[in-house]
């Protein structure tokens, strides 16, 4: 395992496991959101962003986890293992909620400088978002996996698969 794409919906869980990944592992990490976002909320401009992406995906090593289907198909060409957090959207609505409010004007660990937690303008647009594009998010990462047979794929679909997964890389006493 050297180069770890983690992908799912909002509130998966992939910033998290990304971490603990990296930490287990050695790996850089990278979170999609430092890309994306600048101070603010707001956005970087696709060019940019797309450039960002890719240098990062030329990387020897890596742990990338979070977005941007532009950059996916480079991405799993690039890596060896695809994490897929496939879980249930009432639950990833009520950890982006818990989310908002355990840093509500501070910000996350994977978040780009600038961007505090809150309600902002956007938020309900956001919930609605992760609702509307539950469906059209799985089918392309069925796509994707079926277009990339070399990846080790690891389709964690319940909380306990995702405890389980982080328990095979626990540090041994």
């Amino acid at each position: 395992m050297q180069r770890v794409m983690i992908v799912g919906g909002s509130g998966s869980g992939k910033s998290t496991l990304a971490r603990f990944l990296g930490v287990r592992t050695g790996l850089p990490v990278y979170h999609m959101d430092h890309i994306h976002w600048t101070p603010g909320w707001v956005a970087r401009a696709t060019p940019e962003r797309k450039a960002m992406a890719l240098k990062i995906e030329e990387s020897p090593k890596w742990i990338f986890e979070g977005g941007f289907s532009t950059t996916y198909d480079h991405r799993a060409t690039r890596a060896d293992c695809l994490i897929w957090l496939d879980l249930p959207v009432s639950l990833r609505l009520w950890r982006v909620t818990y989310r908002m409010l355990r840093y509500y004007g501070r910000q996350r660990p994977d978040m780009a400088e600038g961007c505090q937690e809150g309600l902002h303008s956007e938020t309900a647009e956001f919930y609605r978002w992760i609702w509307r594009t539950r469906s059209s998010h799985r089918a392309r990462l069925v796509r994707l996996i079926q277009d990339h047979p070399h990846l080790n794929v690891h389709q964690l679909t319940k909380t306990a698969q995702v405890t389980s997964f982080m328990d095979s890389f626990a540090v041994k006493p």
